[in-house]
């Protein structure tokens, strides 16, 4: 950190409980209490957090419709060597909330900034799905544009990796429709209140929830994790596609992109599923009088 830097205030991105206060760590609390300002999403919910730890620094509104506007007053403050709090309504602040657009502001200006680790919704549900956690993609909630839904669906069909979404209850039906329509029947786990007295987790098909939830009304706040495409039917649906050519068409194919004979035959044996060697011996077969 350079002089300037030490001359100006810390921005604390501090995680919150996302259902269970006793989740808040003892740091978090620490900080709260020690820094000159706290920037809350909606002072609303996060006055129950503070006042249940006794805490009394000043707070001020630092959401969606005042982002800009009251980001730029949050770094004059800053500058001025203050040090500031910013907590989301619950969870990590700057995963799908405004918070992400300070953090950018304060590094264009060269603000420190730093994290007090904690719950993360999202995270949470991906380990308690069941579903791989090696590699996956987390995507919020999505867009209301239908253009934008198809593409974003049209790209993750196959996606082998975990996708992860937020919805609300109100557009939960709506959602696994889509998500049915471009994805096809594959597993899901739907959780909510998670770390509260009534976490569920449900762990079936989008088929299946979608009769569920027409049944039985959707409440709260959902992570929606859905189970990768299945690489090993992608391979098979690949292999399917260059079956449809002869092998001539196939090796024609990487020919005219420019490949060299030998390297088209590695390709066209990976595309096939089959050996090099086998390969060449049906180019010999095909070759005979």
């Amino acid at each position: 950190m350079n002089q300037e830097q030490e001359d100006k205030g810390i921005l604390y991105l501090c995680a919150t409980p996302i259902g269970n206060l006793e989740d808040m760590t003892f740091r978090a609390v620490r900080v709260l209490k020690e820094v000159d300002l706290i920037a809350c999403e909606d002072t609303r919910n996060s006055v129950k957090l503070l006042n249940h730890y006794e805490i009394k620094t000043a707070y001020t509104s630092y959401h969606e419709f005042n982002k800009y506007d009251k980001g730029r007053v949050l770094i004059e403050y800053l500058k001025a060597g203050k040090n500031i709090a910013l907590i989301s309504d619950a969870g990590m602040p700057g995963i799908s909330d405004p918070g992400e657009e300070l953090v950018k502001m304060c590094i264009e200006e060269e603000i420190s900034v730093t994290v007090l680790p904690g719950a993360s919704a999202f995270v949470l549900a991906a380990v308690l799905s069941g579903f791989s956690t090696r590699e996956f993609v987390y995507e919020g909630f999505l867009p209301k544009d239908k253009k934008e839904i198809k593409s974003l669906l049209e790209g993750l069909k196959d996606c082998t990796k975990t996708l992860i979404f937020y919805e609300a209850p109100h557009r939960l039906l709506k959602t696994l429709a889509v998500f049915y329509e471009y994805l096809g029947d594959r597993k899901i786990a739907l959780a909510k209140e998670i770390t509260k007295r009534y976490e569920t987790i449900k762990r079936t098909t989008l088929k299946e929830a979608l009769d569920f939830y027409k049944e039985n009304p959707p409440r709260g706040e959902f992570v929606l994790v859905i189970e990768g495409a299945d690489k090993k039917v992608l391979e098979k649906e690949e292999r399917q596609k260059w079956e449809t050519l002869s092998i001539e068409e196939h090796m024609e194919y990487y020919n005219s992109k420019g490949v060299n004979k030998k390297e088209a035959m590695k390709l066209v044996a990976k595309d096939r599923g089959i050996s090099k060697r086998e390969v060449y011996k049906l180019l010999l077969e095909k070759e005979e009088p």
